[in-house]
Formats: structure tokens, sequence, C-alpha cells
């Protein structure tokens, strides 16, 4: 019987949580088979205890005592909050160095919408689209630069351009070249769950249990690429909020999120602007759910994951801020 170990963040916990800004005491022990159990962490066999608490690769960014902000930069004429805002280099530049100047840590770029429902986008309209606004970046910041893709050669020439990490959403299941773009060079890799492409995603939401399932298909893709020759300290991991996800599974990834600190590595969170935040809060367009997105970042940051996606970039510094100092 395979068990599942998530740590309970509390305030004066006895063991610091993936050597970051969270500490635990208790784990409650889930499996497929039967109701959870609450043990003491000091009963968590050693080799999860290690990788529950052992601190994580910073992944080329800068120190921090909390969560790593990614600014979301969409080149894409149809991306479901932003889409044609930010096509033109200048406009892409500009948008970039806003992002700088609110806090950003990373920023992410894409050229191909991966909203429910999206089209492929050919792979010479993909380059045009991230490639000269990778290199006018690299003209005015040194800052961690990510590809959002899923095809190895548009990770291939962005890596050429200067990118720094490749974020697939399809964890190297949809090109079979991505896993050696990755492991030659080095990059630290995002590895997301989805249970298929974006096209038909919504109609594949069905899972035993949407934390577990999620969970195994990450491991799955961690040794997957462990094979290939990346190293577990480049990997990035990625429930997948959104993608072929209802309501509920949101909900429930959010709830049980520190469970994937049993995975080793850093967690990644983009939640951010998606339609489930809409429909509990009642805001119908994407750009009217800052408030709400910003809530769900500071419920991640408070089970301690690592890297947070966001479009609201100023708005969610200032809250990690003012959350970081009420922490103390």
């Amino acid at each position: 019987m395979t068990l599942y170990y998530r740590p309970l963040v509390e305030e004066q916990g006895t063991h610091v949580l993936a050597g970051g800004w969270c500490r635990f005491s208790k784990v409650e022990v889930l499996s497929r088979q039967g109701r959870a159990a609450l043990i003491s962490a000091d009963e968590v066999p050693q080799d999860i205890l290690h990788r529950l608490t052992s601190a994580r690769s910073d992944l080329g960014t800068k120190a921090s005592a909390g969560p790593q902000v990614m600014g979301i930069l969409n080149t894409t004429p149809d991306s479901f909050s932003d889409g044609g805002q930010f096509g033109s280099p200048a406009s892409a530049r500009a948008h970039a160095v806003r992002l700088l100047q609110e806090g950003a840590d990373i920023i992410d770029i894409g050229g191909e919408s991966t909203r429910p429902g999206a089209d492929l986008v050919a792979l010479e309209e993909e380059i045009s689209r991230t490639k000269p606004t990778i290199l006018d970046l690299r003209q005015v910041s040194s800052l961690p630069l990510s590809i959002d893709t899923r095809k190895a050669p548009v990770a291939a020439a962005a890596l050429e351009a200067g990118v720094d990490w490749i974020n697939d959403v399809s964890a190297l299941s949809f090109d079979s070249e991505m896993a050696q773009v990755a492991a030659r060079s080095g990059a630290p890799l995002c590895l997301m769950h989805a249970p298929s492409d974006p096209k038909t995603m919504q109609q594949k939401a069905h899972y035993e249990d949407v934390l577990l399932d999620v969970y195994d298909y990450l491991a799955a893709r961690i040794e997957f690429a462990l094979s290939q020759g990346i190293l577990r300290q480049n990997i990035i991991v990625d429930p997948g909020i959104g993608f072929g996800k209802t309501l509920e599974h949101n909900l429930a990834l959010l709830r049980g999120l520190a469970v994937f600190h049993g995975l080793g590595c850093p967690i990644l969170l983009g939640a951010s602007r998606k339609r489930f935040i809409g429909t509990i809060s009642g805001a119908e367009k994407a750009q009217d759910r800052m408030a709400g997105s910003v809530a769900v970042a500071l419920a991640a940051a408070g089970q301690g994951a690592q890297i947070l996606r966001v479009h609201d970039v100023r708005e969610t510094v200032q809250a990690l801020k003012l959350w970081a100092a009420v922490r103390g």
C-alpha cells in the first residue's frame, strides 16, 4: 500500500519544511485504501522526512526568506487573461520592465496559449513570438527568464537567446526531444500536471483521488526526467491548477498542496486569475480576479510553495511582505 505524507504547517513546529519558512510537527498520512491517519513527524520514514525537510536549490534566483514571484509575460494573441496585449517586442519589453520594477524574481515568457480549448501554435510562430523578446530583455536585465513551452525547438531557441529555465506544461510528454534539451542545458525545468493537451484537457478531468493522482503523475515524470540525465536539484513541480481540473479538483489540490513537498523538489503554483477564482468570487472577467489571486498565492505561501506564478506582481509582492511581517 502506497502512503503519502502531508506535513501540517504550524507556527512552532519542530521541523523546518523544505528548508524554508514553514514548520511542522505532525504529518497526515494519506492512502487510497483507507482513512487518513495523523502521526508525529518523527514517525515518518527517514527518507521521506529527509525529502520533506531538505533545503531546495535556489535555481539561480536571489536568496529569499519567502516565495519567489514569477511574473507572467504572454506574447500571445489569445491567452485567457492578457491575450494580445504584449504581442510586439516593444510592448513585451515595456511589460517585462514593469514586472521587474514591481519586484518579480523571475519572468516566464510564453508564445503559445495553454488555456482550455487552445489550438496548437506552429513552431516558427512560437519562436518568432518569444525569441526577440528574450534577446531584448537580456539587454536590460540579468534576472532569470523562463520559457513556457512544450516544444524542444522553442526551448532550444530560447536557451540560445539567453533564457534560464524551461517551463513545460506537458512534463516532457509532448515532445520526445525536450528531455535531452533540458539535460544538455542543465537548466531548471518545471514539470506540470495536465491530463492531456489544452484542446481537450477539460473533457478529461476525471480522477480517483485528484491529490494522489497528481502526486503519482509528477513522481513518475520526475523519475523519467532523472532517467534522461536531468538532475533532481534542477526539477520543479507544478500541480497544474486549472489544467483539466474542476473547481473542486483545484480546491482539493490547494488544500493538500504541502503533500507535494514529499517529491523533494520546489513547488510552483500557477493559479493567477484562473476561472475557479472568478467562480468563487463572482469576478467574471479575468482582469477583475487580482484580489482572489493574491489570496490563493498567500494560501500557497503558507504551505511552503517556493514559486508563485502571477500576473499581478506588485500586489503579490506587497501582500507577501505584509504576510511575512505579520508572521515575524
